[in-house]
């Protein structure tokens, strides 16, 4: 039986992409928080994690289950506002194409987290079939179905100014 490696490093190898899935999820706002809570939900339960288990899928789970309290809890309160900005805020480092991530959140939940757990996580069909409570063949074809819509909706910005000329 194989020893398992130490939390911290656990972190950092895993770090930036569960912070690209929570922000593809949840988008810039809430994602530190689910990063946050992910990580800390991680640490409390990571000593009885078997040592053969799949750290990456693991965390993503957790990541996908920190997103949706988020995504509940944000539906259930309210926003006050005295003032509505006239823009949206710069994105954040690591989300180069807003307007991307906006088409991601665009589209139906089964195949935004298809999309978001197979191609910005890098997690095999299988582990995201597990995620989301599936079958392989079902993970396969949401992934697929929300690639396929991107394509036909998503527009990048480069594209748009050449038509406009």
């Amino acid at each position: 039986m194989r020893s398992k490696e130490p939390f911290d490093a656990v972190v950092a190898t895993h770090a930036a992409m569960v912070l690209r899935v929570c922000r593809a999820l949840l988008g810039p706002a809430d994602a530190d928080d689910a990063w946050s809570e992910t990580f800390l939900s991680a640490l409390r339960t990571y000593p009885d994690l078997p040592a053969d288990a799949n750290v990456e899928a693991w965390l993503v789970t957790i990541a996908h289950r920190k997103a949706l309290d988020i995504i509940r809890a944000t539906g259930r309160r309210a926003v006050l506002t005295a003032h509505m900005p006239d823009t949206e805020a710069p994105p954040g480092p690591e989300e180069p194409d807003p307007d991307l991530a906006k088409a991601v959140t665009r589209l139906p939940n089964k195949q935004r987290h298809a999309v978001v757990y197979h191609y910005v996580a890098g997690l095999p069909h299988a582990d995201v079939a597990a995620i989301l409570g599936g079958s392989t063949d079902a993970a396969r074809r949401a992934a697929a179905d929300g690639i396929a819509t991107l394509r036909r909706t998503y527009r990048p910005a480069v594209a748009r100014q050449g038509k406009e000329r």
